[in-house]
């Protein structure tokens, strides 16, 4: 029989820790005090799951992979306060969740500003009155043309807007083309 890994995180150990900061959190609110300090248990917790989630193979090879985990970080101790453990017993999934979506969102701002950055320099290049020479010289390479074809062809993407039943309910604009 193959031997169990063990997991970095115990749920249970962070759900009965979120139950408690929820408890501690509702009786301050009730007498009028500021908010509980988060746990360290918690704090740690949070900190693995951004870490971890950020040696997955989704997000290898990116360069703002520090900037990817403190996003996360920031969102994750941003939402404990909206963590329900009415609504569900898994605070891991929850939390990895959230790190994922914050994970994106730095993917898409750093695509974005990488677009600008390629977009102002081939506009520099076209600009420029150096003559032919040094404008072939200065000629944006393959990969930056690439790069900006494909932001601007993704922004004029149109996108879907329901999955009913799983078929795609396109907008009025994809049907005219």
């Amino acid at each position: 029989m193959a031997k169990r890994k063990n997991n970095y995180i115990n749920n249970k150990d962070l759900y009965a820790a979120m139950v408690e900061y929820r408890e501690k959190l509702k009786e301050a609110e009730s007498n009028g005090k500021r908010k509980p300090q988060v746990s360290e248990y918690i704090g740690k917790s949070l900190l693995l799951i951004c870490n971890n989630l950020a040696k997955k193979p989704n997000f290898s090879g990116y360069t703002y992979k520090q900037e990817m985990i403190s996003d996360g970080i920031i969102d994750c101790i941003s939402a404990v306060d909206n963590f329900d453990p009415n609504r569900t017993s898994n605070p891991f999934a929850y939390f990895t969740q959230i790190a994922w979506n914050a994970f994106l969102r730095r993917i898409h701002k750093e695509k974005k500003q990488s677009y600008i950055k390629h977009k102002n320099f081939e506009n520099t290049v076209l600009m420029s009155d150096g003559g032919i020479e040094q404008t072939q010289h200065l000629k944006s390479n393959e990969f930056s043309e690439d790069l900006i074809r494909n932001f601007e062809n993704k922004l004029t993407k149109p996108k879907k807007e329901v999955i009913l039943n799983g078929v795609e309910k396109f907008s009025e604009d994809a049907d005219a083309i």
